[in-house]
């Protein structure tokens, strides 16, 4: 009879007593739904162990990978944009930059900073995806800026990790200036023969893809990464047509030349390791002679 009928009695704590499972425990893909403890994916440099699928991040967790033991010195920290237009849509300009740097703990959609990387120095630019979707404004091209000439100026290879949706039009005329203040600055650090990578991360769209992300003496982008000028939404209504499977994917560039390779996060700092020491080395050997 205990099959039918329950001998003990069911749930006995009371709703006032119940607790609720603390947010930020755990990781549910995004491409494969698999759920994994948050922990285990931080550990695994925020990248799927089932699938493979790279979860966008910011300045902080690349610096923390490709930096030795995540130290390094951060430049121009303190670096803020301007409202030059006085620009307000649904709310003013200067309100929504204020949030977003309460919100997110830095000062704009750009970290840049100095150290070792495999033991070597270099100088690393990293964009933040969260901060008003990495829109390049004045103060992004002004830090990219002063980091290439920190990198001219010590002779340091400079590396740029792109991820954006593009220029900031709350500035206009300012953010637009910027793909060719950071394009010509990228010239006379080719022009020191200093080496430059440029990894294009999810997304690298508009005005960066435009100019740095794209004028890399090496370029390398992260699986599945989408990379593009426009966003394949826009082509498609403006060409009129379907587009290929897996369009404008890292992928589908690297098949048609736009890219070297394709790097896993966790070969990254290797490779471009790798790359620096070949590299050099010809710089050195071709000064010898």
């Amino acid at each position: 009879m205990g099959w039918f009928v329950r001998n003990k009695e069911g749930i006995t704590t009371k709703t006032e007593d119940k607790k609720e499972t603390p947010e930020g425990l755990w990781y549910k893909c995004k491409k494969c739904k698999v759920i994994s403890s948050v922990e285990d994916h931080s550990a695994n440099m925020w990248v799927c162990p089932n699938c493979g699928f790279h979860e966008r991040i910011n300045a902080k967790e690349y610096f923390s990978i490709l930096f030795d033991e995540g130290k390094f010195t951060e430049l121009n920290a303190k670096m803020t944009s301007g409202d030059p237009l006085k620009f307000e849509d649904t709310k003013k300009y200067v309100d929504r930059y204020k949030a977003t740097v309460k919100k997110t703990g830095i000062n704009d959609a750009v970290s840049t900073g100095y150290g070792k990387m495999n033991e070597r120095d270099v100088v690393i630019a990293a964009m933040n995806f969260n901060f008003i979707g990495g829109s390049m404004g004045s103060v992004v091209g002004e830090k990219i800026a002063k980091a290439i000439d920190h990198s001219i100026k010590y002779n340091k290879p400079f590396i740029m990790i792109s991820k954006s949706g593009g220029a900031r039009m709350m500035e206009a005329a300012f953010s637009l200036m910027q793909m060719a203040k950071t394009s010509a600055k990228l010239a006379q650090l080719g022009e020191a023969k200093i080496p430059y990578i440029s990894v294009l991360t999810d997304p690298t769209t508009g005005g960066v893809t435009a100019s740095f992300a794209m004028l890399g003496d090496i370029n390398i982008a992260e699986p599945g990464a989408l990379i593009g000028f426009a966003g394949p939404r826009v082509v498609k209504e403006t060409i009129g047509k379907d587009l290929p499977d897996g369009f404008q994917t890292s992928e589908f560039l690297l098949e048609h030349g736009f890219l070297d390779f394709i790097s896993e996060r966790k070969d990254l700092k290797s490779k471009m390791s790798n790359f620096l020491r070949m590299t050099q080395g010809e710089v050195k050997a071709k000064a010898s002679n």
